[in-house]
């Protein structure tokens, strides 16, 4: 009996500290994301531990090392911004209306910290990233193809236009660059330059 009691007290206090260790892990995920879109992929630990509001120690029990942190903010990323391309697409009949959310919930999930995997700081051969690609690549080229068939879509947007352009435009500016305006004023413009009918001709690749 004795021992019953005692593993039914230990009982929540291993849940407890399960809940705790998960809430740390987002926390550095979330801190590491925001400087991933601030600074790149290079931003030191100890500046995601001080964001996260943790030690050092709690970031490196979590992630023994950059590689591991990068692959788990890239899978947070791709999780988060297919689950609102999702809720985008379920939402209403007009499906420039659906692009349009879905760029602006894009740049709510920090979709430009992805630009570890753009500027090559990350290989993005894990299953799991992978999986996660093809589904919110999938959503947004049916995005695409509804606007396109209504009318609303210029022909020559494609799918690396949409999320290369929102991943570059929500990244902050250099802080020699004097205008602070938020991103969603320059997210606007391009948005507005996707519509039809279309007043030039895209360049060809290369």
């Amino acid at each position: 009996m004795d021992v019953v009691a005692a593993t039914a007290r230990r009982a929540p206090r291993a849940r407890a500290l399960r809940v705790d260790a998960l809430r740390n892990r987002e926390r550095i995920v979330a801190a590491a994301r925001d400087l991933f879109t601030e600074v790149g992929s290079q931003a030191p630990i100890d500046e995601v531990a001080r964001r996260a509001g943790i030690g050092n120690a709690t970031v490196y029990r979590h992630f023994p090392d950059r590689d591991a942190l990068v692959l788990a903010v890239v899978r947070s990323v791709l999780k988060r911004t297919g689950d609102r391309a999702e809720a985008a697409l379920a939402q209403g009949h007009d499906p420039f209306d659906a692009l349009t959310r879905f760029v602006l919930a894009a740049a709510d999930e920090q979709i430009g910290a992805m630009c570890v995997m753009l500027d090559g700081a990350y290989d993005p051969g894990d299953p799991e990233v992978k999986a996660l690609e093809g589904r919110l690549n999938g959503l947004v080229e049916t995005m695409l193809a509804r606007a396109k068939h209504a009318g609303m879509l210029r022909a020559d947007v494609d799918l690396a236009d949409i999320i290369v352009a929102v991943a570059q435009l929500t990244r902050p500016l250099p802080d020699l660059v004097t205008v602070r305006r938020s991103s969603r004023r320059y997210l606007q413009l391009f948005l507005d330059g996707l519509r039809t009918p279309a007043h030039s001709t895209l360049p060809a690749e290369g």
